[in-house]
């Protein structure tokens, strides 16, 4: 994980810039007071009119330099901020890239939603507008400090002790505001997480007539952040009042204790003017710190939950030195592959080979085993147990780029970001595939005739996951993008259960012209498979037949019992 200061550091130059203009800043409004004293003193007790339009020039001069340094200031800390925001955004998103499939498994979108923006932010806001803030707090304590003392170590004491009291405070309210923080932090990720899921699934929601159910769900989630946001300002509004009393109280206090001093000639009344404006000065930052540490504990409260995000590392490691095939043609190798997670049992002895073009069906009931081959050889996952071999190199001797570069599938899950038909078909390969390449794989995948019905036609801009096409559209733009990678291996996992039987006959008819390549195709239906060149059928994690379609339909096992289901009704 890079540390925040990491980032910090590649911005020192501005930010010493930054923290210069704070400095002159704060500097320039230690001058008034000094200005104001000259004035009571000199011009009014001493009778020096000719100093009054220097010295008003002076106060105009530093109210000019101050606002231009300080504007300088605030640009430059918000500039820092926004890029190191944008940086830690991207890091993280390209850490969550390269994060297992198993990883997905265990965490929920949401989740991951308000570590990306909401947590992001709160870091942001604490190393801007609130560091710059805790910095110039600082700074301006120390020299309001340091100006008072040369005017009255006396009358200095005070303000001394009410800083004391003051940060004393201040650090009983962030220790009791950090553990709130946390809860506030994972509650608001439950709730994107339920808003998310259920914006995403609103059609199901409304199938089911579940509105009602998930409102109430959304209410439950919603009343504990409010409850932990109330606990929050609880905690808040309970101490900020003393910080408040303080300073307006210092003020009063000065000025009775610094008129006794001057009764007894120990200051001058241009001293005294000069400390209350100074006693002025020091208010604010102790108004201040009941503020800054509120929003200063929600930035360390988020950032712990960054920390916590980047200690989620891949369990799939690529090889130091990864062999490099010059052409990948395409023969896949199975060698008792066995496949456990969360211990349980998913594959056990899978082998099989299919050589470069040629076709391997496999069926098998829900939960057999299917989709996990495809996994497996994708290496979302590793296999527990054997080896899986591309072009007779163990996958895990190739790099991750060349191994899925080379594989298109069609998921079973279709998905269809929220961009043109044609962006979608085209995805990976935007800059090198021509608009004749995309209209060709659209129309093997029999999607080119509907699509070039719409208005927009292949610019016609599709919704979130695909809303306003129909299922058989989808998987049909779904393989119109596999297709049109013309990669050496083609997976199809049931990606044509969507369709009616005419359409997957005549995609049928496409995926066996396709001689160069070679097809690894899950399915359900008989008539998905039944050209392949070799059918596996899958029981409870392992093979329990393979041969041809006639040969399996002979044995009058698993398969022909499959067949029977679909087709025994025309047989008779």
């Amino acid at each position: 994980m890079k540390k925040l200061s990491s980032y910090i550091r590649e911005h020192i130059l501005a930010y010493f810039v930054a923290v210069t203009c704070l400095l002159i800043g704060v500097a320039l409004d230690m001058l008034s007071p000094q200005v104001t004293k000259r004035i009571i003193d000199e011009v009014i007790g001493e009778g020096k009119v000719r100093l009054l339009p220097w010295l008003l020039g002076g106060i105009l001069a530093i109210g000019i330099g101050r606002c231009v340094f300080m504007y300088t200031q605030e640009y430059l800390f918000d500039l820092i901020g926004s890029g190191i925001a944008a940086d830690m955004r991207t890091d993280i998103f390209k850490h969550l890239q390269h994060l297992s499939a198993s990883f997905y498994d265990k965490n929920k979108t949401g989740e991951l939603m308000a570590r990306v923006k909401d947590d992001i932010d709160r870091i942001w806001d604490g190393i801007t507008f609130v560091g710059m803030l805790m910095i110039e707090v600082v700074i301006h304590t120390i020299l309001v400090l340091t100006f008072m003392y040369r005017l009255s170590w006396k009358l200095s004491l005070l303000p001394t002790l009410c800083m004391i009291f003051c940060g004393g405070l201040a650090i009983l309210l962030e220790k009791k505001l950090d553990a709130i923080y946390d809860q506030i932090s994972e509650e608001n990720a439950t709730l994107n997480t339920v808003a998310e899921e259920n914006l995403a699934g609103v059609r199901t929601v409304k199938a089911f007539a579940r509105e009602k159910f998930e409102i109430e769900k959304f209410l439950s989630h919603n009343k504990r952040y409010y409850e932990l946001n109330m606990e929050q300002s609880r905690i808040f509004v309970k101490y900020h009042p003393i910080f408040t009393l303080i300073t307006k109280l210092l003020p009063l206090l000065t000025l009775l204790a610094g008129g006794y001093l001057v009764i007894r000639d120990e200051m001058t009344m241009g001293s005294l003017g000069a400390f209350i404006q100074y006693s002025m000065n020091i208010v604010w930052p102790m108004e201040m710190l009941g503020w800054l540490t509120n929003s200063f504990s929600s930035a360390v409260a988020s950032n712990k939950k960054i920390k916590k995000l980047y200690e989620n590392t891949t369990e799939i490691e690529e090889a130091v030195n990864p062999v490099t095939l010059d052409d990948v043609r395409g023969k896949i190798t199975f060698s008792h592959v066995g496949f456990t997670k969360d211990k349980t049992e998913i594959l056990s002895d899978i082998t099989f080979t299919v050589e470069p073009g040629k076709t391997l069906g496999i069926m098998g009931a829900t939960g057999s085993g299917k989709t996990s081959i495809v996994q497996l050889l994708q290496r979302h996952y590793n296999c527990s147990s054997g080896t899986i071999k591309l072009d007779d190199v163990d996958i895990k001797e190739l790099s991750l780029q060349q191994l899925r570069g080379n594989i298109s599938i069609v998921m079973q899950d279709v998905f269809l970001f929220s961009d043109t038909i044609n962006d979608n078909i085209s995805l990976g390969r935007q800059s090198t595939i021509t608009d004749e390449q995309i209209h060709s794989a659209a129309h093997a995948a029999q999607a080119g005739e509907f699509i070039e019905k719409l208005n927009a036609k292949y610019d016609t801009v599709i919704g979130e996951r695909g809303v306003g096409l129909s299922g058989g559209q989808k998987q049909r733009i779904s393989i119109a993008r596999a297709l049109s990678q013309k990669n050496p291996i083609l997976i199809m996992d049931d990606s044509t259960s969507a369709l009616d039987m005419e359409t997957e006959s005549a995609i049928q008819k496409t995926l066996r012209e396709l001689e160069q390549t070679t097809k690894l195709i899950i399915a359900h239906r008989i008539s998905a498979v039944r050209h392949a060149d070799e059918i596996i059928f899958l029981e409870d994690g392992h093979i329990a037949e393979r041969g041809t379609h006639e040969e399996l339909l002979q044995k009058q096992g698993l398969y022909y019992e499959t067949y029977m289901a679909q087709y025994g009704a025309f047989q008779g």
